[in-house]
């Protein structure tokens, strides 16, 4: 796909999860921001999916382990084409179909309910593994956040994936430098090392760079008969002058000054929509 139309997609999800966030009133658009760019690409280059056949046996798996972040991944399952951007407006509201952590059985295109870290890695991990067994293609793609690396599980999931050469299975790892309180690097790194020493094929990218993205993600796995764990260097709040690195953007939704700011920047004075888009 052409990287000018990729980027206009990332900015279109940007304004969603935007508008998503103001509306519901949610926190996390900081984490949502990060991880537009890698959705993207994910979703319009790299997975093999269709949005007629959600549960196709034969389509690669996305996890977002990271849930608190999934504003960003239902904004790109509306320009997938899996729901109509109508649904975004029951995000976070009593009885909406679209909850402020991921539920695979509210709309298509949902593999795992996230919400406690740690979780989707070693899920990842078993899906690859019965794809093998079933002697089925498909690949597991992960997408998990650096704080999240401080869960055991994750390195348990870690440990176990180039045991049993899991080579269809993929760690993207969102590392925009936040935990909840603190930076993460202190407690990561050397982050690659570590990767590689567990037995994974590893690439260290830039996170907002789509072509990067792009041309990573289409040649997985790194190393034939390893994992591969693609770390993903991003800025939290990315796309937003004024959110970018800015931890306060974790726990703070925007108000209509905010949006109006925030859209201005990402759009113009005003947002885009798509012709799919009822919203007043």
């Amino acid at each position: 796909m052409d990287m000018t139309d990729l980027e206009g997609r990332a900015r279109q999800v940007r304004a969603r999860v935007l508008e998503m966030a103001h509306a519901g009133g949610s926190p996390h658009v900081g984490s949502a921001l990060s991880c537009v760019d890698l959705l993207v690409g994910l979703y319009f280059s790299v997975l093999r999916i269709h949005p007629a056949r959600p549960e196709d046996e034969a389509r690669d798996r996305f996890i977002l382990s990271k849930g608190h972040g999934c504003m960003a991944q239902y904004a790109v399952l509306v320009e997938r084409g899996f729901f109509p951007a109508s649904l975004l407006d029951e995000y976070a509201r009593d009885g909406g179909c679209l909850s402020e952590h991921p539920s695979p059985r509210c709309v298509p295109g949902i593999e795992l309910a996230a919400g406690s870290l740690g979780h989707g890695l070693p899920v990842g991990a078993g899906l690859a593994l019965a794809a093998r067994m079933r002697r089925q293609s498909y690949r597991v793609f992960v997408l998990i956040s650096d704080a999240e690396c401080y869960e055991g599980s994750v390195w348990e999931a870690a440990l176990f994936a180039p045991a049993q050469r899991l080579d269809n299975l993929v760690a993207l790892i969102d590392y925009n430098n936040w935990s909840a309180m603190s930076r993460t690097s202190p407690v990561l790194e050397p982050f690659s090392t570590k990767w590689g020493a567990f037995g994974w094929g590893v690439a260290d990218i830039d996170g907002h760079d789509l072509p990067a993205i792009v041309s990573t993600l289409a040649g997985v796995p790194l190393e034939p008969g390893r994992p591969t764990a693609v770390i993903a260097h991003t800025t939290k709040g990315k796309g937003v002058s004024f959110m970018e690195d800015d931890l306060e953007w974790h726990y703070r939704p925007p108000n209509k000054d905010d949006l109006e700011r925030a859209l201005a920047e990402i759009n113009g004075p005003t947002p885009r929509r798509s012709s799919g888009d009822r919203r007043p």
